[in-house]
């Protein structure tokens, strides 16, 4: 279990009271359908759950599957200021009692969610995060993982006109820009409701999206191939284009100045970088670098941007302040993806036609190491600590550990992990968005894999990854992490979104660690009366699975489903996924209809072991449950 640990220990005695009147909110906030608060440990800590389409809840309540906007403010009970940099952490769990838990069962709900057992999993993990997934079709997947357990829940799926190209994010998480380049535009998605709310029309062949650093603008770089080509400049809260900047012609890569102040964009077909002056609006120089500039990246330590040219393999460095060529280093040509490792000292570049990678230290401007690596590695992702090489013609997916970097002349050194069954790089749809990225509050990295129509979670140092979610049958080609924990938007203020369970009686869950607070509030979920309520049919599971298996073959897990009341095959659900988990390793699978109500996957397992086997299909009401186990033997000596 990985999602939103906490390391802390849950006192037991907590003086505590609780008040179902509303402290005082925040002037900007208006009453919420749901509101209590306590006092407790010189706080008064305010819980608000408000539906986030106030038309759909006229009546103040909150309702099943609605989209909210849940609230945590906390105030000095003394002097009524605000306590800001709390760090609250939240849960919300189905009750399965008739009355609310004491003050000590409460605190005993908060330390198992914060241990994150594998049994004690809740509805609503307010210290996790979201995963969205842009789609090789016109669709955004959105999900909230469950990794640690096998499960997962489809929030959203988001359709577009078109595939979308590329995204920019924004630093709160609450805005989406994507481009596409088939209708000309980017929408503007709101992920408290995984809705698109706007557009920016008229941008030919939109491609890449990028947000300068302070966020003020977003810029979406076209070309049309008619030498129409540029970069649209937009404000990103109006919305609107204030410029169309010409530039070279080519696809085009864009970096910027830490303070935003200057724009480089890259201009492969004329083999010139664009330098744009943020604050007019205006196009300053066209640099020549060389042949088929494409990548660019820049390193905040150095003031420098770093070029890679896939037509002659030079790296080229451009002063951020000057405009100025500070120099150049040689590579090899077929250049792809250049980026700096956090710090901004180190540059990786990756060449996926002759499979070399190259570090190239601002410090010196030169390249200090390069080494061989697997099939086309194509792209460059970085946690804290590991760079992440992903590969076109490999699943493998290498890491390269950070601190291992800045040695002359030395080895890169290199581990690998599984991507997946198929190579993460291959896909039918380029995008530059990236398809490995660092999972929110851990050393850990999601994969992407468009093969596999799955997304992977890999730990930093396991052996295998930790798991994997299902893309409901759609081509990921790239991947975002977006927190969902508790954040402070304003002094003493901590905000999110989430989207509630189904109907019934539920615990709000709370816990602080500075001061301590410990509380579980009464959280009714309203039924929806315009949701259609389709029982699913009561069905026998019978598992056809063997108790044993050798490393190195296929195990076969199957399940029969029959209708209970008349033994008849269920021959009709399309969901039907089969979980294998052991102590280390997960496989997910949608499985297929063998016949006769039978579904199965082959699964191939890499080590001995006892693994769990499970079952869900949401249309016939099957939450993953543990139906067998199977123990995977040794090969014999």
């Amino acid at each position: 279990m990985f999602l939103g640990k906490i390391n802390a220990v849950v006192p037991i005695a907590v003086a505590f009271t609780l008040s179902a009147t509303a402290f005082a909110q925040a002037p900007q906030h208006p009453p919420a359908a749901f509101s209590q608060t306590i006092t407790q440990n010189g706080a008064h800590v305010t819980v608000s759950v408000d539906p986030i389409d106030h038309a759909k809840s006229s009546d103040g309540t909150v309702r099943e599957f609605e989209d909210v906007a849940v609230r945590v403010q906390m105030t000095d009970v003394t002097t009524g200021s605000p306590m800001p940099g709390a760090s609250p952490a939240a849960w919300i769990d189905r009750r399965y009692t008739p009355t609310a838990p004491t003050q000590a069962q409460c605190a005993g709900e908060v330390k198992r969610f914060a241990e994150g057992s594998t049994f004690s999993h809740t509805q609503v993990d307010l210290t996790s995060f979201y995963v969205a997934l842009l789609n090789s079709d016109p669709t955004i997947t959105v999900v909230d993982p469950r990794f640690g357990y096998g499960d997962t829940r489809l929030l959203a799926m988001v359709p577009l006109d078109g595939p979308g190209e590329d995204w920019a994010l924004t630093a709160n998480g609450d805005r989406l820009y994507v481009s596409i380049p088939s209708t000309g535009k980017v929408v503007v998605i709101d992920t408290g409701i995984w809705r698109i709310v706007s557009t920016v029309p008229d941008i030919p062949k939109a491609a890449r999206t990028v947000l300068q650093p302070d966020q003020a603008y977003l810029w979406v770089a076209y070309d049309d191939g008619k030498n129409n080509s540029g970069v649209a400049v937009v404000d990103a809260v109006t919305l609107k284009v204030r410029a169309r900047i010409r530039t070279g012609r080519g696809y085009h890569h864009m970096a910027f100045t830490d303070d935003s102040s200057t724009a480089f964009v890259t201009n492969p077909d004329d083999g010139t970088v664009s330098i744009i002056n943020v604050r007019t609006l205006s196009k300053t120089a066209d640099l020549s670098v060389g042949s088929k500039p494409g990548w660019i990246d820049y390193s905040s330590l150095a003031k420098e941007a770093y070029v890679s040219n896939e037509g002659d393999g030079k790296i080229v460095v451009i002063d951020g302040v000057t405009g100025k060529i500070r120099g150049s280093m040689t590579a090899s040509p077929g250049l792809g993806q250049i980026r700096f490792a956090p710090g901004g000292r180190y540059a990786l570049a990756v060449n996926p036609v002759d499979d070399f990678i190259y570090v190239a230290d601002a410090a010196s401007n030169q390249i200090i190491q390069e080494g061989k690596l697997d099939k086309g590695p194509d792209r460059i992702s970085f946690t804290d600590k590991q760079a992440h090489i992903r590969h076109r013609g490999t699943d493998a997916v290498l890491m390269i550990t950070l601190a291992s970097l800045g040695q002359p002349g030395a080895e890169i050194s290199v581990a690998d992990f599984s991507g997946g069954r198929h190579a993460p790089g291959a896909m039918l749809r380029f995008s530059p968005a990236d398809s490995i990225v660092q999972a929110s509050g851990d050393n850990a990295v999601l994969v992407a894999n468009p093969g596999d129509a799955s997304v992977y979670f890999y730990m930093e140092g396991a052996a295998a990854p930790m798991g994997n979610v299902s893309n409901y049958g759609h081509e990921p080609r790239a991947v975002l992490s977006i927190d969902r924990n508790l954040r402070e938007h304003a002094p003493g203020v901590y905000e999110t979104t989430a989207k509630l369970p189904a109907e019934g009686s539920y615990d709000f869950a709370l816990f602080v660690d500075r001061p301590r607070i410990v509380a579980c509030f009464d959280l009714p979920i309203a039924a929806d009366p315009a949701l259609a309520r389709v029982k699913p049919p009561r069905l026998n599971v019978e598992p056809r699975v063997a108790s044993s298996s050798p490393v190195g073959q296929s195990a076969r897990l199957a399940f029969r489903l029959t209708l209970a009341d008349n033994g008849s095959p269920e021959a009709q659900a399309k969901d039907v996924v089969i979980l294998m988990m052991g102590s280390m390793w997960q496989r997910r699978d949608l499985a297929t209809y063998r016949g006769d109500g039978v579904y199965a996957v082959d699964f191939d397992v890499p080590t001995p072991g006892i693994y769990n086997v499970l079952l869900s299909s949401p249309s016939l009401g099957l939450n993953y449950t543990q139906y067998a186990t199977i123990q995977i033997q040794g090969n014999a000596n």
